[in-house]
């Protein structure tokens, strides 16, 4: 069963093939955005909303996709207390300049509920050291979805 597979390698039960394939990619951001969405304690409707759209935006999936992949994932994330599996399988499979759209996406996550808890902050700096994206990279992601963010409210 894929799940199963894909449990294997993101808990590091079982080496990667090289490469892996895009259902990992997939799995391993899903993951992320999850992770970030937890940091707080609280992972909302309005959360998983953001999840499910910077999903299907990024990989081009649709509505019944995005739900699978969102269960899969957080199964993983639930037998998985590291993220290093996620984040190898990032940097294995992505350009750097797909790299900081992750952490883009992963502020959008955080800042979804219009708070960044300080545990979010700490995820984001350490994913972003994980996968290679510098602090310069990283403050210019969380701009970019700060503006996008506040250009998605309603005006009052």
């Amino acid at each position: 069963m894929i799940i199963d597979r894909l449990l294997d390698l993101l808990t590091a039960r079982e080496n990667p093939a090289p490469g892996g394939s895009e259902d990992d990619l997939e799995i391993a951001v899903a993951a992320l955005l999850i992770e970030a969405a937890r940091m707080d304690a609280r992972f909302d409707r309005a959360e998983r909303s953001v999840i499910e759209r910077l999903l299907a935006e990024k990989f081009d999936l649709a509505p019944d996709a995005v739900a699978a992949l969102v269960l899969a994932a957080e199964k993983v994330v639930a037998h998985s207390a590291q993220y290093f599996p996620f984040t190898q399988q990032i940097c294995k499979n992505m350009s750097p300049e797909e790299r900081v759209q992750v952490i883009e996406m992963l502020w959008k996550v955080a800042y979804s509920d219009g708070i960044l808890d300080p545990h979010e902050d700490m995820l984001l700096r350490q994913i972003a050291g994980l996968i290679h994206v510098s602090d310069q990279e990283r403050g210019s992601a969380r701009k970019r979805a700060l503006d996008r963010l506040s250009a998605m409210k309603p005006s009052t």
